[in-house]
């Protein structure tokens, strides 16, 4: 038979018993728990062996308690480890997949840029020991080559587009293929090189028998040229063969180049020459470069005519083309067949390009006095073009006419101290006479106004202003007969040409004389020759109102201002006319509306703020 302490661990299950791993109430059984608590209230023996057992097992308990929470720690350790090392393993893939993605995009970028590239690329040229020894080596010759050529591309603002110049031994990036030992930058010249559209250009430089130099330059598709010249004129035979490489890899942008540099007899000759060789789609700008120079050297619009419609035939969406028709029409006196053109072309592009063709529109905004828009495209244009603009001049004095037409006089004269004369451009010097003029005019200096014109009228001579500036030459008129000079005022209108301007001053002048019958004649003449456009309605509304007709007076004015919309002279003036009948609010809205169009006229304001205190 047991003892009482073997009784109640024969009861309960001994502490060497065996239980389920990572049981913490194995070894206690309910059942027997209970069996034993009831032998223990009938023998103290066995209640103090129960109590020592209990407190054995309480302490057991404890142990494994501890236990289980030091494996839950290490549990949990272990599973922060296991989730940092799957995010690292993640964010390696991640990794290798963007470092692929961006390798395989290069590579992409890299074969489209060599198959759409269209570059000068010029290579070291050749040169022998003695010279390399003078610090004339092949790369430093072949440097200046490549900066006169840039230099070139600068200095011509156009709207066409440019080859991109480069050099075949600067900007290679030094990154390495894996086990290739090629670099990037050979790897994109390989590429180019097969399937690019690049011209490669080389040659050499040698010293002549006589102790000068001789710089032979070649390439793809550019025949062999020697340039000669003595042993300090390397900088010279530099540009002379930028100048070769210019003209044959871009025929349309050296045309333009040397029209913009006062050369416009060597342009039409290389034009004529190179235009039979030249890409169908080249054409449309070499013809357009070609009318221009004709019409610089004063040859005639009529010549330059069938130039700028073969351009636009070739290429119906060339825009700058377009904008020359306007110009040739104006120098040809159709000013509404201008407009017309204009505002085919705002058919053509309304909603699409318009940014792009803002600037070609100006002539069409010129002759409907829409002088805001007119102003935005040519800063536009200026901001775009090395703040000079793609024009034959500068765009300064250009803005400088139009704050002038604006009555914005301080704005005027701070173009005209910007401007950016350059000496082979006449039309800068011509068009700040103009500008000066009309500021005097303004002002009330009569002399001054005459002296001025007097100065543009000189300058207007040159075919170059002339052919940029139609009909302008009717603005002298004016000024001469108010500063006393009728006579002067006649033979300028005799000369200027037939333009609405020119009517519509002579109006003014006979007005002026008493010959109310003959001016008004010129008035309707005026509005005879283009009726669609605003200027001449205008002026013959300001001469009603002078003879006291209101009425006729309105009707004209609204005439103006259904076909100028966007002019605020004619808005002013009827503004004018109701106040002198004190229609105070009506002369207000006018004024308001004609803000809209001029918000730096004074004398808008002034007008504006009397119809306002007097309503």
């Amino acid at each position: 038979m047991a003892g009482k302490g073997g009784f109640i661990e024969d009861i309960l299950g001994g502490e060497e018993a065996e239980r389920p791993e990572g049981d913490v109430q194995a070894g206690l059984d309910p059942v027997a728990a209970s069996l034993a608590t009831g032998a223990a209230g009938a023998d103290r023996t066995v209640a103090a062996d129960l109590k020592a057992y209990l407190k054995r097992q309480a302490r057991l308990v404890e142990l494994q308690t501890e236990h289980l929470h030091e494996q839950r720690m290490v549990l949990l350790s272990s599973l922060r480890i296991r989730r940092t090392t799957d995010r690292l393993k993640l964010g390696m893939q991640l990794f290798f997949i963007l470092v692929a993605t961006a390798l395989g995009l290069g590579a992409a970028v890299m074969v489209f840029d060599a198959f759409n590239s269209k570059s000068v690329v010029v290579e070291t040229f050749d040169a022998p020991p003695a010279l390399a020894a003078r610090g004339l080596s092949g790369k430093v010759v072949a440097g200046g080559v490549l900066d006169a050529l840039t230099r070139l591309q600068q200095a011509t603002h156009s709207n066409e587009a440019a080859r991109e110049l480069s050099n075949a031994w600067t900007g290679e990036v030094k990154v390495e293929v894996p086990d290739t030992g090629v670099s990037i930058g050979e790897i994109d010249r390989m590429l180019k090189t097969r399937f690019g559209h690049d011209i490669h250009i080389e040659g050499d430089l040698v010293q002549t028998d006589a102790g000068g130099l001789a710089l032979t330059i070649r390439g793809d598709g550019v025949a062999p040229k020697t340039f000669e010249g003595g042993p300090g004129e390397l900088d010279k035979l530099s540009t002379q063969a930028a100048e070769y490489v210019y003209g044959q890899s871009q025929p349309a942008l050296y045309a333009v180049y040397l029209t913009r540099s006062g050369r416009d007899a060597e342009a039409i000759d290389f034009a004529k020459g190179a235009y039979a060789g030249v890409d169908t789609a080249e054409r449309p700008y070499l013809l357009n470069a070609w009318g221009n120079a004709l019409e610089n050297t004063g040859a005639g619009a009529r010549e330059a005519m069938p130039l700028y419609r073969e351009a636009v035939r070739l290429k119906p969406d060339y825009w700058p083309g377009y904008a020359n028709l306007m110009n040739t029409d104006l120098l040809l006196g159709d000013e509404e067949g201008a407009w017309r053109i204009g505002e085919a072309m705002r058919r053509q592009t309304r909603g699409r390009l318009v940014d792009e063709t803002a600037h070609d529109l100006v002539n069409a905004n010129l002759v409907s006095w829409d002088l805001l828009t007119w102003r935005d495209a040519v800063l536009a244009d200026a901001k775009a073009h090395a703040g000079i603009g793609s024009n034959a001049s500068d765009s300064t004095p250009d803005l400088a006419d139009v704050d002038a037409r604006l009555h914005d006089l301080d704005g005027a004269a701070l173009q005209l101290s910007t401007a950016q004369a350059r000496a082979a451009d006449p039309n800068v010097a011509a068009m700040t006479h103009f500008v000066r003029g009309k500021i005097a005019a303004e002002t009330g200096d009569v002399t001054k106004a005459a002296e001025e014109m007097e100065a543009f009228a000189a300058a207007y001579a040159s075919p170059i202003v002339s052919s940029n500036y139609p009909g302008y030459l009717c603005w002298v008129a004016p000024a001469e007969e108010m500063s006393g000079r009728p006579d002067k005022a006649a033979a300028v209108l005799a000369a200027a040409g037939r333009y609405v301007d020119c009517y519509r001053f002579r109006g003014d002048i006979l007005d002026h004389r008493g010959d109310w019958v003959a001016a008004q004649k010129a008035y309707a003449a005026a509005v005879a020759i283009a009726p669609d456009l605003p200027a001449a309605y205008y002026s013959w509304g300001l001469a009603l109102a002078r003879h006291g007709d209101a009425a006729g007076a309105a009707a004209k004015f609204a005439a103006a201002n259904q076909r100028g919309p966007h002019w605020a002279d004619p808005l002013k003036s009827w503004g004018d006319l109701l106040a002198r009948r004190q229609r105070w609010p009506e002369a207000v809205a006018k004024y308001d509306e004609a803000l809209k169009w001029a918000p730096a006229w004074t004398e808008l304001k002034r007008a504006r703020a009397r119809a306002a205190s007097a309503g």
